[in-house]
């Protein structure tokens, strides 16, 4: 059984920064890569950032670019979202996604439960 755990949201303010992880188990040998969405209310779901689990090769939506780092720790199993320089904008539930690291949704068949990120101006 896939399960995808995220941790490390909360409360913080403009400008300031948190870490995200999302621990993952039981996911298929042939899962490529990992991904990090988030959904802000009254929003559609969107893209935040992907990385494959062979290559580390990482994709970036263009509002966090240079703000935002994907990683991940293969032992672990885990994969991390460094946000710096937090902007009220970026308030939504964060989500950790299994399947890729492209940014089409559809590419991705296991959801965690999503971690609140709240950015206070």
């Amino acid at each position: 059984q896939v399960q995808l755990v995220e941790s490390g949201g909360g409360l913080v303010q403009a400008g300031g920064s948190l870490r995200l992880s999302c621990s993952a188990s039981g996911l298929p040998f042939s899962t490529y890569g990992m991904g990090w969405f988030r959904q802000a209310p009254g929003k559609e779901r969107e893209f935040v950032a992907g990385i494959s689990w062979s290559s580390g090769r990482t994709d970036y939506a263009n509002s966090v670019k240079g703000r935002f780092t994907i990683s991940r720790e293969k032992v672990k199993n885990t994969v991390y979202l460094q946000m710096n320089s937090l902007e009220p904008e970026d308030t939504a539930v964060y989500y950790c996604a299994a399947g890729d690291h492209r940014p089409q949704s559809y590419l991705y068949d296991r959801w965690g439960q999503g971690t609140q990120v709240t950015v206070s101006s």
